[in-house]
C-alpha cells in the first residue's frame, strides 16, 4: 500500500451546492474525467440540508424524482477517507434547504509530476483554488477601472 501511495497524484476535495436536488446533469462530465484517466474518484457523497439545518446523506439514485437513475454510475464510490465528521463539517458550509455533492478525488494527470517532486525531496506546502466567479469579478473590476 505504501508503494501505491508514493505513486499517487494530489488529492483534492470539492463541495458543490445545489438549490434543489442535483439533477445528474454534470455526472456525464465527471464520468468523462474518470474515463479519460484525468481523475480517480475516491469518495462521492450526496447530502441534503433541510430548512431546519438537518443534514442527511442520500443514496445515489433518482435524486430528482424523474424516473431516470441520475447518479447510480457512482454508487459505492466510497474509500472511507471522508468520514462522518468530514461530511458534517462540509454540511456546515451549505445553506439550509440545499443539497450538495461532496467529492474527494485524485488528480491522476498530475501524478507523474507529484512523484518526481517527492523523489527529488520536495513536498507541497501550499495550494489554492480561485473560483471562476472571483475571476469574473476581478476582470469586471479591471474593465471598470480602464473605462
Amino acid at each position: 500500500m505504501a508503494d501505491d501511495i508514493e505513486e499517487m497524484g494530489p488529492i483534492d476535495w470539492i463541495l458543490v451546492e445545489f438549490s434543489g436536488p442535483p439533477t445528474g446533469a454534470a455526472a456525464p462530465h465527471l464520468l468523462d474525467l474518470v474515463e479519460r484517466g484525468l481523475i480517480r474518484i475516491l469518495d462521492l457523497v450526496l447530502v441534503n440540508k433541510d430548512a431546519d439545518g438537518t443534514l442527511t446523506v442520500l443514496e445515489l439514485a433518482d435524486v430528482d424524482g424523474d424516473g431516470e437513475l441520475d447518479l447510480t454510475v457512482f454508487e459505492g464510490v466510497r474509500s472511507g477517507l471522508l468520514g462522518e465528521d468530514d461530511v458534517a463539517e462540509a454540511g456546515e458550509a451549505m445553506e439550509p434547504g440545499t443539497s450538495g455533492v461532496f467529492l474527494l478525488y485524485e488528480n491522476l494527470w498530475a501524478a507523474p509530476f507529484a512523484v518526481a517532486v517527492r523523489k527529488a525531496g520536495g513536498q507541497l506546502v501550499a495550494s489554492g483554488r480561485i473560483p471562476v466567479q472571483s475571476i469574473v469579478a476581478a476582470l469586471d473590476d479591471l474593465e471598470a477601472a480602464e473605462s
